[in-house]
């Protein structure tokens, strides 16, 4: 493992007042170096099954508690997760789940005044937010027009 990596996502457990245990290190890290947005099951896999499921679901659910990492609820009832190193949204295909990062410019700001809009309307406090857009990807259009 990346101990530059490793010592970052120690780091960044402690900013949250989080143990730094192995298993936390090693998914925040694997999180932190691939944003290809991994289930449960590919993590599990990823980390070569090393650390057992229910670690892996409890480390998620505790990263994704305090905002270290997001969820990504899927079409097909799954859940993806994704370190948000810089704020963006993302775009997830209705027919084979594929989901996909979108840079836009502001669009920290732009969520911000959005969550400031919905407090105002609502008195809500709002804590957290992330933008899902769906439709269908490239290859997805590609069969479909078979």
């Amino acid at each position: 493992m990346d101990t530059n990596l490793e010592e970052k996502a120690e780091i960044l457990l402690h900013t949250y007042n989080l143990k730094a245990t192995k298993p936390r290190l090693k998914i925040l890290s694997y999180l932190m170096s691939h944003h290809n947005h991994p289930t449960v099951e590919m993590i599990y896999h990823a980390l070569n099954e090393e650390i057992n499921r229910a670690t892996v679901y409890n480390t998620l659910n505790a990263l994704s508690e305090v905002g270290i990492i997001i969820e990504i609820k899927n079409g097909d009832n799954s859940t993806h997760y994704d370190y948000f190193v810089k704020p963006h949204f993302h775009i997830i295909c209705k027919n084979c789940g594929k989901i996909a990062d979108v840079i836009y410019p502001n669009f920290d700001q732009i969520e911000n005044e959005m969550r400031k809009n919905a407090e105002e309307q609502t008195g809500f406090i709002a804590s957290t937010s992330h933008l899902e857009i769906y439709g269908l990807c490239p290859n997805c259009q590609i069969k479909l027009k078979k």
